[in-house]
């Protein structure tokens, strides 16, 4: 059960495009969340994003990194960015990940 949340208990069922960065030594590393028309967006929600929230069975991650990007003045899409800044945040992400990508068909490309 991975899911993420842009609101506590409302669970958003658009699949993100994620992008992984890392530096070389392995100490820190960035993903950065992208979400094209997500359902928190849409015409009907009126709940209010609060952050990003990344729930699996061993606990949930935060980032309050989460812009919303506009185009004409309609909401279009959200970008959030999740920090880690040690290899146990980066092992812990990459389990949730491993999870959520399970559960989602997301496949892994290497640039």
């Amino acid at each position: 059960m991975a899911q993420i949340q842009f609101s506590k208990g409302v669970t958003e069922e658009t699949v993100p495009d994620v992008r992984l960065t890392r530096s070389r030594d392995g100490s820190n590393g960035t993903a950065t969340f992208y979400f094209q028309n997500p359902q928190i967006l849409s015409e009907g929600s009126n709940e209010e994003v609060t952050g990003m929230y990344l729930i699996d069975e061993e606990g949930e991650l935060v980032t309050r990194e989460v812009k919303g990007k506009f185009i004409n003045g309609k909401p279009e899409a959200i970008e959030a960015i999740y920090l880690m800044k040690s290899t146990e945040e980066w092992d812990r992400f990459m389990r949730f990940m491993e999870r959520y990508a399970n559960e989602h068909g997301l496949g892994f490309n290497k640039s």
